[in-house]
Order: structure tokens, then C-alpha cells, then sequence
């Protein structure tokens, strides 16, 4: 199920938008966050072509990515086969260790329950949100794992980051499906 590029005004990560209330260009440091969810989109249609539900991420530690991951639930027969955890699991055989402190995840959907234990528990920094998930997400809509103060580590959280094209990928796909479906019967 192929997804489409997102449109040429908003698709490449070297467009520098306008800052806040007409400041001028935004540097490439404050364009980073923008820079990372859109590989993280990336991962996202590459999950849609594989008939995947579109949700992709990417870790991040000193400006580099070194995780990746698209949903691959239905491919692997597995559901624990999640963005967030392949992108984590990359990222843990990169620095060599369970701990990903000091990195970021930038994910197009808002984590589930498993993903967002996987985040507090792999000390991760901060996640970037694209989309909110209000059916199943863990962070913000259902739970909010990653700030409860019981547990011994807490994530910051931003949300919204790209929103639009994180919303219109799942809308896309979705939409797609329920057009191939109507279509077999």
C-alpha cells in the first residue's frame, strides 16, 4: 500500500520555515526536531508500502540518528513488532547498553502502553509526538506512563511536532484499506 510524498512545500528537511511572528529563517538547531520526525515519516511510508499500519521512528543521541523502526506487526507475525521498539532496540546495539539517556525518539503516532513502558524503561530523554492516538495512546491521551511520578524514570514529552502529515499518513492508509475492502466483497 503505497503512501504519497507529502507535499513539495512541506516534504524537504533542508526547508528552513519562518520562526515565530515573522523572526526570520529558523537555524538548523531549532529545525532538528522537524529534521528527525521527518525521517521518522520516512519509516512510516516505508511500513505503509509494506502493507503495514504507517507509524514509524527514529532515536536520536547528539544530532545522529542511531535507531530506526517501522511497524512491522503483521510482516513479523509479532505485536510486539513496534515502531518504538525496533527504533529502540537499534539504538541500544549502537551505544552498547540498555540505557539511551541523552537521546530523544521521534515517533508519527503516540506511543502504546508496551512502547511507552519501553521508554521509560530504556531511560530515554524525551519523545517527540507527531500525532496523538486517542484509541490506544500511552503517553498523553489514555495513560500518562511517561510522566507518573511512581515510576523511577520520567520522559519529557512534546507533542504535535508535524502533525498534519503525521495525521494524514494513518489517514491515508486507513482510508485505503476501507476502499480495498469494499472492493472484495
Amino acid at each position: 500500500m503505497a503512501i504519497a510524498e507529502a507535499a513539495p512545500e512541506t516534504a524537504g528537511a533542508a526547508t528552513m520555515p519562518e520562526g515565530a511572528a515573522g523572526a526570520g529563517p529558523v537555524t538548523k538547531a531549532e529545525a532538528a526536531p522537524e529534521y528527525f520526525m521527518r525521517e521518522a515519516l520516512a519509516e512510516a511510508r516505508a511500513a505503509a508500502d509494506c502493507g503495514e499500519i504507517p507509524i514509524g521512528a527514529v532515536v536520536e543521541k547528539n544530532g545522529a540518528i542511531i535507531g530506526r523502526g517501522r511497524n512491522r506487526t503483521e510482516s513479523a507475525k509479532d505485536p510486539t513488532a513496534h515502531a518504538e521498539m525496533e527504533a529502540i532496540k537499534e539504538a541500544c546495539k549502537a551505544v552498547g547498553g540498555w540505557r539511551l539517556s541523552e537521546c530523544s525518539i521521534y515517533v508519527t503516532t503516540e506511543p502504546c502502553a508496551m512502547c511507552a513502558g519501553a521508554l521509560v524503561l530504556s531511560r530515554i530523554e524525551k519523545v517527540y509526538i507527531g500525532a496523538l492516538n486517542p484509541k490506544a495512546g500511552a503517553c498523553v491521551s489514555l495513560r500518562r506512563l511517561l510522566d507518573d511520578s511512581r515510576l523511577n524514570h520520567s520522559v519529557a514529552i512534546e507533542t504535535g511536532l508535524l502533525r498534519d502529515e503525521c495525521e494524514a499518513i494513518m489517514k491515508a492508509f486507513f482510508s485505503e484499506l476501507r476502499q480495498t475492502k469494499r472492493g472484495g466483497r
